[in-house]
């Protein structure tokens, strides 16, 4: 392995552990946090006009569609750590069960499946105009994406089939850490197993490695990432913040 390599796995898990930290923190905030949340509109913003705007390299197949880059994998980035957060949320109750923390666990797979369809429907788009399809049954990437979302859609139909709250959340957060590691094989390791995927990096296609370190492209792809990670962290807690006071009010 290179140096370069280390240093990039290092970084990958660093951030991966912060996201996780610094998401429940984000999540389960009690001030109103403008700062961040400002932040999160701006970086956004200028993600989305910056890789709209700035010029990107022609390479074969990909051409103009490359600027999908700056949308579609930043809410695959954005899913991933959310849907982190809400395994931690799981494990966290399975030790200590509570209320709060099946919200939170709760909440936080919504977001994911949200952003998880947005990133399916983006893919759609950029399949469309890359391949000729919206939707190409063969390759195995794409397949896994939508069985990684349908058995996260049956989470939610498993919540809804059970009536004692405590029996629906300790068995929803068993499934939660089972459904994301399941994720993990259906998005990572089959599509590179299988070696037909038309995704770039293999048949053919230019991979990734080729522009996403392009001096242009490299700062509008970390911003947008960011953005896209925050906002998941923000939608989770605004549908947390909703649930609990629906709690209250049927407390009362």
């Amino acid at each position: 392995m290179t140096t370069a390599k280390i240093i990039g796995s290092i970084v990958g898990l660093a951030f991966t552990v912060g996201g996780i930290w610094g998401g429940q923190r984000l999540i389960e905030q009690r001030t109103p946090g403008m700062l961040w949340k400002a932040l999160t509109a701006v970086l956004l913003l200028a993600g989305s006009v910056a890789g709209l705007l700035i010029p990107v390299p022609r390479l074969p197949i990909v051409n103009e569609s490359i600027r999908n880059l700056f949308f579609h994998v930043p809410m695959w980035f954005s899913m991933f750590m959310v849907l982190m957060v809400s395994v931690w949320y799981s494990i966290l109750y399975l030790r200590n069960p509570s209320t709060r923390l099946d919200v939170l666990a709760h909440e936080a797979v919504k977001s994911g499946i949200v952003l998880g369809v947005l990133g399916l429907m983006t893919g759609s788009l950029w399949a469309r105009f890359t391949w000729g399809s919206w939707w190409v049954k063969e390759d195995p990437r794409l397949n896994g994406a939508a069985v990684a979302l349908l058995i996260y859609g049956a989470y939610l139909i498993l919540r809804g089939s059970f009536r004692d709250e405590q029996q629906r959340a300790r068995v929803s957060a068993i499934y939660n850490i089972f459904a994301f590691a399941a994720a993990i094989p259906l998005l990572f390791v089959l599509p590179r197993v299988s070696g037909n995927s038309l995704h770039p990096g293999q048949t053919g296609n230019p991979g990734f490695n080729q522009y996403d370190l392009d001096s242009t492209m490299r700062p509008v792809f970390y911003t947008a990432v960011i953005g896209w990670v925050l906002f998941a962290f923000w939608l989770t807690q605004i549908s947390s913040r909703l649930e609990f006071l629906k709690i209250r009010n049927d407390e009362k």
